[in-house]
């Protein structure tokens, strides 16, 4: 089994940055996790992806709406992904939840509890 645990969300003022991380462990880790993602779900709206990464490539994907605001990145030793939010609106308020799969492609297996960021304007 794969543990997802987010860290980092809060109360920011639009036009500031906030960075989240996700800590991911488990026994099958090593071998099997091959994608990483950010998803988020705005109130009343369904979820929705953010960016994702190859756990062994350098290759980021993201989100029309977030690109070249957000950056997701990882730290292997320490088994963490990161999305490093800048020049927030009012419109990124969501609760921001951490996936993973075990697959190139498909639908995420692995979430985490989700947190919950809030952007004042």
């Amino acid at each position: 089994q794969v543990q997802l645990v987010e860290s980092g969300g809060g109360l920011v003022q639009a036009g500031n940055s906030l960075t989240l991380s996700c800590e991911v462990s488990g026994r099958t880790f090593d071998n099997e996790i091959l994608v990483m993602g950010w998803l988020r779900q705005a109130p009343g709206k369904e979820r929705k992806f953010v960016s994702a990464l190859a756990w062994n490539s350098t290759v980021t994907y993201y989100a029309d709406s977030v690109k070249g605001r957000f950056t997701m990145s990882r730290d292997n030793a320490k088994k963490t992904v990161y999305l490093q939010m800048s020049s927030l609106e009012p419109e990124d308020t969501a609760v921001y939840y951490c996936a993973a799969r075990r697959t190139t492609v498909g639908t995420f297996e692995y979430w985490g509890q989700g947190t919950q960021v809030t952007v004042s304007s």
